[in-house]
């Protein structure tokens, strides 16, 4: 199946959640808290694509603002590919980064949409997250996991590395 995540094209399986398939692919997506559905960094837009996921699920309806849900806004974590086809997604991260390069005085009004409908949601993420039973341990795992792959991208970007961490003819690390 084909997987365009902020204009990249990937191969991923049934079953995949859209976050490993960016994480494996270096892809544009935050996931603070490893992939557990606590940060909420991994707001993705389904611009295509969006029969072709799992359904929304009760963590994603407590936590997405109807606004959200209508705009096409899924939780990368949350979201796995169950049939066919062409998907294609972009990450909150990346609109803010577009954003930036190409109208950088409309940030303050995405900022601000994102904050209501963020604080709108307040109540029910909280009952949600107060139900919720974590292994302590694999989540701290996780959450370490997700700051070391994103260190590595850190490192990498500075040092020339490809994501497969061989060096740029150029470049000395």
């Amino acid at each position: 199946m084909q997987i365009t995540i902020n204009n990249h094209q990937y191969e991923a399986n049934q079953g995949d959640r859209l976050l490993d398939v960016a994480r494996v692919n270096h892809e544009h997506i935050g996931y603070f808290c490893g992939g557990n559905s606590i940060c909420q960094t991994c707001y993705v837009k389904v611009l295509e694509g969006a029969e072709l996921l799992s359904a929304l699920s009760e963590e994603e309806k407590a936590i997405l603002s109807e606004n959200l849900i209508k705009a096409g806004t899924r939780m990368a974590c949350l979201t796995t590919v169950e049939k066919p086809g062409t998907i294609r997604v972009v990450s909150a991260v990346e609109e803010v980064r577009n954003l930036l390069e190409t109208n950088p005085l409309g940030l303050g009004s995405y900022a601000a949409v994102m904050g209501w409908e963020a604080l709108v949601k307040v109540p029910d993420t909280l009952r949600l997250q107060a139900g919720r039973e974590f292994d302590l341990w694999q989540l701290l795992t996780d959450v370490i996991g997700g700051i070391g792959d994103a260190w590595k991208l850190v490192f990498s970007a500075f040092c020339g590395c490809s994501s497969s961490g061989e060096k740029n003819a150029a470049t000395v690390c």
